[in-house]
């Protein structure tokens, strides 16, 4: 994210993360507010991304989505096929690498990541 505000509430939610452990309300506070410099931006991946994660965060009270795999899906048929392990306690590294990715989104490998990560909350529901 450009906004050096936004940038600054990425660090202090990688550190709250990091000291206070997983605070459902704080983050979804955080990330909602998060999602407002994002609108501003008009990133519309990041923005789905910033949404679906607090709605995942607020509807489990923990983040049990894992790390996408270096590979994504070749096609639809093969992610059908592929059976996926949900953390079923809080996964706190994928949390905080996700959470890394929206510092540079010129990366196309970050933006790439981002867009699995989206996939994997719907496959969640």
């Amino acid at each position: 994210m450009e906004n050096p505000n936004a940038q600054k509430l990425i660090n202090k939610i990688q550190k709250d993360l990091f000291k206070n452990g997983f605070v459902a309300e704080t983050l979804v506070t955080d990330l909602k507010k998060l999602r407002e410099y994002a609108l501003e931006e008009q990133n519309p991946v990041l923005v789905k991304a910033l949404r679906l994660t607090y709605e995942h965060i607020e509807a489990n009270n923990a983040f049990l989505i894992p790390i996408p795999d270096d590979e994504p899906f070749e096609s639809e048929e093969d992610e059908n096929e592929t059976e996926l392990e949900f953390a079923k306690e809080n996964n706190l590294d994928s949390l905080d690498y996700l959470i890394s990715l929206f510092l540079d989104l010129e990366n196309k490998t970050n933006i790439a990541d981002i867009r699995e990560y989206n996939k994997l909350f719907k496959q969640f529901n």
